[in-house]
Formats: structure tokens, C-alpha cells, sequence
């Protein structure tokens, strides 16, 4: 339903070699647990022949007093049993929580360095379903089904064994029921991780319409395109609800096989021992231990493969994670440097979201180091896009950008964040001490240069006047900042991280009158020494730019500066005009 380019998903093969490599990683522990799993499990195994010695005590009538032995021997097994099982239980935790913290904050630096043009087309729905619900899905699975799992498909293969030890046909009665398991599996597999990759995918389309919605209510209000949006996400949702209907539908389906593949086990095995004690090939005590042997055995069987649902389903999740944990690690800021020549060449770019609906044409622009550029224009004349092309969020479709010379597809990630940034009037304030916040820009950056950059931007004296100055804990669940305040810390942020070139994409437009006043100073204090271009919602700030540039229609229609442009009575004249009669 979906045009979108969602973000990569790993193959099977790639999956498992990152569970391979993560695995190798802790060899010594991932050994431990079997070792304590395999004791723990083979002790179990002892219960049924115990039970079976006693049961054949009873028939022959011997004693009471030599069923001592066994009843004691069962309360021995009985301990060391719970005892290994829950030490393996503990070492399983750990080991698959250990991998799945790993694989979380793998998927977390890549997710943080992924092109933002990627992300964009994603949509960020894609995004939080997958660090949200794929990550529940997986957390569930190591903790539950991981555990359930690793003690059923060691009690099988010992079971099998101990069935053998005790008559070799015991064994193969219970093997009849095998092939109903494995065409069970087989037709269950073919269509399991398909469907459940299919719905976290509409999941997170689902999610991306209702951020879409909610984010941007007041626009869906203002040009009445509330139906239009609530169709959207009831399809969605349809989609959603229906996929995951399938999936139940498939669940039902492969339990109900399982019950068939119990019926001709039991069968089976009930006969062997009908006929094997009848002719004296066996006691009664070896036939009552292959019975519990078997109810041992189906236990874990059933279990294994009715957690074959959780695992196609955390498999699914797992390839969606792995496929963006496994791309290539981008340097960090500290490894990347500024260019030193900051100049910057737009030449004959042009940009279309769509192919053949062109938002930019011919554009060609410089700016020189240290100068500050306005971009103005009606809305939807491509200001915004002209932006995110030269901070690098998008790639122009035809054209170049450069800085220095050098072509902004050139440019690693690190260098292009260190030598550029972008400020919207969308501001996150990440929750925890405001300190911390501003120091995501600069983690090195002392108290001194933190008070200093608030300071630059006018921010200080609010900052110190909150109840625990600059140790006070905003964002979620904290101390709620004004959007003018906000604002003010991303610009801040702005100054530690100290990029030579600043594109502000109206980022006083949120603010009221006041407020804007107060961004527009300090956005201004933000940009000294660097090169500044400004997507400008204001046109004051467009007065106090070096130099104005007018959009109209994805194409440079006026250049120059204020008074030069409000003197040739063009476009930027008239857009002047009316700004003027509504202040």
C-alpha cells in the first residue's frame, strides 16, 4: 500500500551471521549454559527408569523397604534437576539479554548515522516500529521462548536416546509421529516469516500515518483534510488488523496439526508396549518408563514447535534490526574534520521528489565564507527543499553542490557533519539535565564553554533560574521549556559544535511575536563567524542578511540585498510590502 523506500531488511543468511559473530563473542558463556543445560536435562532423565524400577517392585511384590532406594534417588534427581535447570535458565538470560543489548546499541549508532534523506523516505514510522515493537518482539523471545527452547531441544535428543537404551522400538513408535511434525513446520514455515515481515511492515505504516496526522493536525485542520486523514489511517489500520488476522489464522492452523501429530504418537507407543509386554519382551516397568518417557518427550516437542511462532515472528524482527545494525559504521564526529574553505557553489541544481514534478530548477548560488544568505519566497517555492540539498539531507537530482571546491557527494559523513548543520523549527529537547542535552553538540565541552554558549544566544539567565540551574531535568517527564526556549538550546548546541556553515530553516516560526524577537538575536549572535544561509519565515531577518535571495516557483528570481531589492520594486518588494501593513 505503501510507495515508500523502507529501511533495509537483512536476509536469513546475513541474520544468522550476526548471531554467529555475536555468539563467538561470548563462546566461554554460550558453552557454560549448554554444559549446565546437557547436566541438568540428563539427570532429568533418570526419573522414568526410577519410577519404572518401582512400579516393577510393586508387580513382583517386593518389600517396601526396597523402595528406599528409588524414592530417594528420585528426591536426589528431583533436586539436582531444579537446581541445573535454573542455574541454565539464569546463564541463557544472560547470555541472549547480553547479544540483544549488543544488536540494541549497534542498531542505535547506525539508526543515529543513516543518511537523514533514507530516513525521510522511510518515514519515520519505520524507524520507531522497528526500535519499539521489533525490539519487544526480540526481548520477549530471548526471555521466554530462547530459554523454553534451548531445555526442549536437549530433553528430544536425550529422550530419543534413553528410548532407544530402554528398546529400540520404543524409540521408533514415538518417531511415527515425526513426519506429521515436519510437513507441520515445512507448511507452516513457507508462509510464517513472509507474513510476519509483511505485518511489522504495516505496523509501521500505520504508525507513520497516525505521526503524520497527529504531528500535523493544525495543517490537516486549517485546509480540511481531516476526512482525507481519517481514511488514511482506517485503511492503515484495516491493513494492519488484517495481516495480523492472517497470522492468527496460520497459528490456529499449525496447532491443530500438533494435536494430530500427539494422537498418532500416543497411538503408537501404547501399542508397542501392548504388544512388547504381552510377549514378555519387556516388563511392565520398562513399558510404564517408556510411557513417561514419552509424556517427557511430547511435552518439549509441542513446546519447540509452538514456539516456532514466536521465532518466526522474532526472526522477522530480528532481520529488520540486523539490517540496519549491519551497515557500514559511519566515523564519529571526532574523526571527521572541517573543511577549511567553506565556500559554497550551487550550480544549475535541480530536485524532484517525483520524477517529472521538478521542486527546483536551475538554482545557482554562492556563498562566501562568513556571509549570511536569506532565502524568502511564498510558500512552496522551494526554500525549504534548497536547504536540506545543501546541508546535505538530500541529493540534488541534477547539478552540484560544493564546499571548497569539493563535491558534497565526496565528502564522508563525519567531515559533512562537522563542517555543516542544520537547525529547523522542528527542536527536540532530549529528556535528562539540560547540561547533558547541550552537550550531546560538544560532549568534551566544559561547564565554562556550556554557560558560555547559552550565554552567546541569550539563554543563560533562564537557564540558571530553573529550579536546579543547569542540572534541572527537561524533556519528557521533566521541566517543560517554552518553544522559544528550545530554540534557544538548539542554537546553542549550534555554537558548541561550532560548524563553519549554518543552514536556519525557519527557525523562529514557531516562536510568537516576542519570542521571535528574542530567536532572531540570538540566532543571529549563533551565526557570527560562520557562514550562514537562512530559510526566513520573518522578513526582518531577511533585512539584516548580507545578501537576499527570492525564490519563486523552485527558481532564483531576485538577488542582492535588502535596500537594493526593495529599490528595484520587484518580487522582494512586494513581499516586503505586505510584510510591512501587517506588523
Amino acid at each position: 500500500m505503501s510507495t515508500r523506500e523502507l529501511l533495509p531488511t537483512a536476509s536469513a543468511a546475513q541474520t544468522w551471521a550476526a548471531v554467529r559473530v555475536m555468539l563467538r563473542e561470548r563462546r566461554l558463556l554460550a558453552a557454560s549454559t549448554i554444559a549446565v543445560l546437557l547436566a541438568g536435562t540428563g539427570v532429568g532423565l533418570a526419573t522414568a527408569p526410577l519410577l519404572g524400577d518401582i512400579v516393577d517392585l510393586v508387580a513382583t511384590r517386593q518389600p517396601s523397604s526396597a523402595i528406599t532406594t528409588p524414592v530417594v534417588l528420585l528426591a536426589l534427581v528431583a533436586v539436582a534437576q531444579g537446581g541445573a535447570t535454573a542455574l541454565g535458565a539464569a546463564l541463557i538470560s544472560r547470555l541472549g539479554e547480553g547479544m540483544l543489548a549488543q544488536l540494541r546499541e549497534r542498531f542505535i549508532d547506525r539508526a543515529l548515522n543513516l543518511p537523514l534523506e533514507q530516513v525521510e523516505r522511510a518515514g519515520s514510522g519505520d524507524l520507531t516500529a522497528r526500535v519499539t515493537g521489533d525490539v519487544t518482539k526480540i526481548a520477549e523471545a530471548v526471555r521466554q521462548a530462547l530459554p523454553l527452547m534451548a531445555r526442549s531441544a536437549l530433553t528430544i535428543v536425550l529422550t530419543l536416546g534413553a528410548l532407544a537404551v530402554l528398546d529400540w522400538r520404543f524409540a521408533l513408535a514415538v518417531l511415527v509421529a515425526a513426519p506429521v511434525q515436519v510437513l507441520t513446520l515445512r507448511w507452516y514455515g513457507r508462509g510464517a516469516k513472509t507474513m510476519y515481515s509483511a505485518e511489522r511492515i504495516a505496523i509501521g505504516e500505520q504508525q507513520q500515518q497516525l505521526l503524520e496526522t497527529i504531528g500535523g493536525s493544525s495543517t490537516v485542520r486549517a485546509f480540511g483534510l481531516a476526512d482525507d486523514h481519517v481514511r488514511r489511517v482506517t485503511e492503515r489500520s484495516s491493513h494492519a488488523v488484517g495481516m495480523t488476522m492472517r497470522c492468527i489464522r496460520l497459528l490456529g492452523g499449525f496447532f491443530s496439526r500438533l494435536n494430530l501429530a500427539e494422537y498418532v504418537g500416543l497411538s503408537a507407543l501404547l501399542v508397542t508396549g501392548f504388544f512388547l509386554a504381552g510377549n514378555g519382551t519387556a516388563t511392565i516397568g520398562t513399558a510404564t518408563a517408556a510411557a513417561l518417557y514419552f509424556h517427557s518427550l511430547f511435552n518439549p516437542i509441542n513446546a519447540a514447535l509452538s514456539l516456532a511462532d514466536d521465532a518466526q515472528s522474532a526472526a522477522a524482527s530480528l532481520s529488520r534490526l540486523v539490517g540496519v545494525a549491519d551497515r557500514p559504521e559511519v566515523p564519529s564526529d571526532d574523526t571527521g574534520t572541517a573543511l577549511t574553505d567553506t565556500t559554497v557553489k550551487v550550480s544549475s541544481v535541480g530536485h524532484a521528489y517525483e520524477t517529472g514534478h521538478d521542486v527546483l530548477d536551475d538554482i545557482t548560488l554562492d556563498l562566501a565564507p562568513g556571509e549570511r544568505v536569506a532565502l524568502v519566497g511564498a510558500s512552496g517555492a522551494g526554500k525549504t527543499t534548497l536547504a536540506k540539498l545543501i546541508a546535505g539531507v538530500h541529493q540534488p537530482t541534477r547539478g552540484t553542490i560544493t564546499f571548497g571546491g569539493t563535491d558534497v557527494l565526496d565528502l564522508d559523513q563525519a567531515t559533512t557533519r562537522r563542517t555543516i548543520a542544520l537547525i529547523t523549527q522542528e527542536v527536540h529537547v532530549f529528556s535528562g539535565p539540560l547540561s547533558d542535552d547541550l552537550r550531546l553538540a560538544k560532549p568534551t565541552a566544559t561547564d565554562a564553554e556550556v554557560h558560555a554558549a547559552l550565554d552567546r544566544v541569550g539563554a543563560l539567565p533562564w537557564a540558571r533560574a530553573l529550579p536546579d540551574g543547569l542540572a534541572t531535568v527537561v524533556g519528557e517527564g521533566g521541566h517543560r521549556l517554552t518553544v522559544a526556549q528550545a530554540q534557544q538550546l538548539a542554537l546553542a548546541r549550534l555554537v558548541l559544535a561550532d560548524p563553519p556553515i549554518a543552514v536556519l530553516d525557519e527557525a523562529t516560526a514557531d516562536a510568537g511575536s516576542a519570542g521571535a524577537r528574542v530567536l532572531e538575536t540570538a540566532a543571529t549572535a549563533a551565526l557570527e563567524g560562520r557562514s550562514g544561509l537562512l530559510v526566513a519565515h520573518r522578513l526582518t531577518q531577511a533585512a539584516g542578511a548580507d545578501r537576499v535571495v527570492v525564490l519563486d516557483h523552485g527558481r532564483v528570481v531576485e538577488s542582492g540585498t535588502h535596500a537594493e531589492l526593495v529599490a528595484a520594486g520587484g518580487r522582494y518588494a512586494e513581499l516586503w510590502a505586505a510584510w510591512s501593513d501587517q506588523r
